[in-house]
């Protein structure tokens, strides 16, 4: 399918590996330019060259973290006149109620919250005055069906999905759609953490851990960053302009709900 994107330019950030990279190259496939931002800028510098040489599109890299101010200041210079955003940050660490003080909430809400908010606030006025624009929010399954030991992440991705449900339905009739993507377990870093954790907690193997969670999901595995890629590449894309304002979970079927 064509999607209609080809020449457009796009903001996707934490996307030197895992769901963010997945979704990078699923828009330079598609014909899409890209800015792409990570911390590290050996790993990011790397996936952008993979991406030149399989997809022949621009790519232009900003290594700084984006949760930051003066990270912001840096992606959104690079990315001025963007077309597409995607927000992305990796998720806060997993622990108990009883171990989060006022700290982690406010560092938890700067990566997960108020830093796709202010990426949104910068370029959804250049995307309304053009007459088209894309975001795409990789937020969680678990604002659909929070995780007990993400509590950090449950309440800071269910403020931006809050923020996006207002926010969407005032800059649609300018030709600009936002909508969430809600992944569950992905085979990236991120999983490989929280499996650790289980294993180390129940003095278990690391196959054993994923074993378990995989029980759990009724497609019995973990996503790829690719079947991820190509989710965000088409909400992105000329056919998606009637989605508006939407959460939608890509995993296997974990959270059991009919709507």
């Amino acid at each position: 399918m064509d999607l209609g994107i080809k020449g457009k330019r796009a903001l996707v950030c934490a996307s030197s590996k895992g769901l963010g990279l997945g979704c990078a190259r699923a828009l330079a496939e598609a014909g899409v330019n890209l800015v792409m931002n990570a911390r590290g800028a050996e790993a990011l510098e790397a996936a952008a060259q993979a991406i030149r040489d399989d997809f022949g599109v621009a790519v232009e890299t900003v290594a700084c973290d984006v949760t930051t101010e003066a990270g912001q200041g840096q992606v959104l210079e690079a990315a001025d006149a963007a077309d597409i955003l995607v927000t992305n940050a990796g998720g806060p660490p997993p622990g108990m109620w009883t171990d989060w003080d006022r700290e982690d909430f406010i560092k938890a809400l700067d990566a997960n919250m108020l830093t796709p908010i202010a990426l949104m606030k910068a370029l959804l006025p250049g995307m309304m005055e053009r007459g088209w624009g894309r975001v795409v929010n990789i937020t969680s399954q678990s604002v659909k069906a929070p995780i007990a030991v993400l509590g950090l992440s449950n309440s800071a991705r269910a403020g931006l999905t809050g923020y996006v449900a207002g926010t969407a339905r005032q800059v649609a009739g300018h030709g600009v759609n936002i909508n969430n993507l809600q992944p569950g377990i992905h085979a990236t870093d991120r999983a490989e953490a929280l499996d650790r954790g289980v294993a180390e907690r129940e003095g278990i193997g690391m196959d054993e851990a994923k074993a378990q969670r995989c029980a759990t999901i009724p497609a019995g595995r973990y996503g790829t960053k690719e079947e991820f890629g190509a989710a965000c590449a088409f909400l992105c894309s000329q056919h998606a302009g009637f989605i508006v304002g939407q959460n939608i979970l890509l995993d296997g079927g974990a959270v059991n709900a009919t709507m």
